[in-house]
C-alpha cells in the first residue's frame, strides 16, 4: 500500500504574537523569538532527514520567513514554492489589531472565548473605519481573490471553507503524485486541514493549540487517511508548553 508524508509548520511568534495582539490578516513581522523558532524548525526538519520537492505557504510574511529559514537550514531554497491567501490567517475582522488581554478585560473572558474558540461565531466584521482595513482590504495581494470572497471576518468554519478546496484541488494531486511537500501557514489555517484529515469535531479542533515554529508530520495512506497524526518533531515538554502558552492569550490579565 502507497504511503505519503507531508510536513506543516505554524510560523514562528510574531511581533503581534509577542504583543498578545489579534493579528489575521495584518502582515506582521517574525519576532526575534520567531526568527529563533524558524531557525529550530529548519534544524528539526535537518535532523529527520527531510527534504522536499514543493512548498505551500500564505501571502503573509511570517509564514513565508518561516518557511524561508526552514529551508535555508536544508539547502534547499531552490525548491517551488507556491503562495495562496487561502492558507492565510483566519482573518479577525474588527478584533484586528486589539490585544487579546485587554479584550477580554473590555467584554469578559468568555465573549472573547466566543470569538476565539467557538467553530461558528466570527468576530465583528472589519468595517471601513477600521485603522487596518484599507491596509488589508486594498493589498495588491489580494486583487485576484474572486470578487465576494474577500473576507472582513471569519469563524474558523469560513477559514475551512477557503483552505480546504485549495488542499483537496491544489496540494492532494501533488501528494498522490508522489511530491514531498512542506506547508508553512497558521494556526487556524492549518487547524483546517488537521480536523478534515483527523475527522475530529468542531470541539475537538477548537481545543487544539498549534505551538508556533515545531514542525509536525502526517503519514498518509492513499486514501489520504491518517497513518500517522501530527507527530511534532520536538520534545513532549516543550510542545506542551507551547500550546499552553497558546491556549492563555485570550485570558485578562488578573
Amino acid at each position: 500500500m502507497a504511503s505519503y508524508k507531508i510536513v506543516m509548520v505554524r510560523h514562528g511568534e510574531s511581533e503581534w504574537n509577542k504583543e498578545n495582539k489579534f493579528c489575521g490578516w495584518f502582515d506582521a513581522d517574525l519576532s526575534e523569538k520567531g526568527v529563533a523558532e524558524a531557525n529550530a524548525a529548519g534544524e528539526a526538519l535537518k535532523k529527520e532527514g527531510l527534504s522536499f520537492d514543493l512548498a505551500y505557504t500564505s501571502v503573509l510574511k511570517r509564514a513565508e520567513e518561516t518557511l524561508d529559514m526552514a529551508l535555508k537550514k536544508l539547502g534547499q531554497t531552490d525548491i517551488p514554492i507556491k503562495h495562496t491567501w487561502r492558507l492565510n490567517e483566519r482573518h479577525y475582522g474588527g478584533l484586528t489589531g486589539l490585544n487579546k488581554a485587554e479584550t477580554a478585560e473590555k467584554h469578559g473572558e468568555e465573549q472573547v472565548k466566543i470569538w476565539r474558540r467557538s467553530f461558528a461565531t466570527p468576530p465583528p466584521p472589519m468595517d471601513t473605519s477600521h485603522p487596518y482595513y484599507s491596509i488589508i482590504a486594498e493589498d495588491k495581494r489580494y486583487k485576484d481573490v474572486p470578487n465576494g470572497e474577500m473576507p472582513m471576518c471569519e469563524s474558523l468554519e469560513l477559514t475551512i471553507k477557503r483552505t480546504l478546496p485549495f488542499w483537496n484541488n491544489e496540494i492532494v494531486p501533488q501528494i498522490k503524485a508522489g511530491k514531498k511537500i512542506i506547508i508553512s501557514a497558521h494556526g487556524n489555517s492549518l487547524r483546517g486541514i488537521v480536523k478534515h484529515l483527523d475527522n475530529m469535531s468542531d470541539e475537538e479542533i477548537m481545543a487544539l493549540n498549534l505551538p508556533t515554529g515545531i514542525p509536525f508530520i502526517y503519514e498518509l495512506d492513499e486514501n489520504m487517511k491518517p497513518i500517522v497524526s501530527m507527530q511534532f518533531l520536538g520534545d513532549e515538554e516543550t510542545v506542551k508548553k507551547a500550546m499552553e502558552s497558546v491556549a492563555a492569550q485570550g485570558q485578562s490579565k488578573k
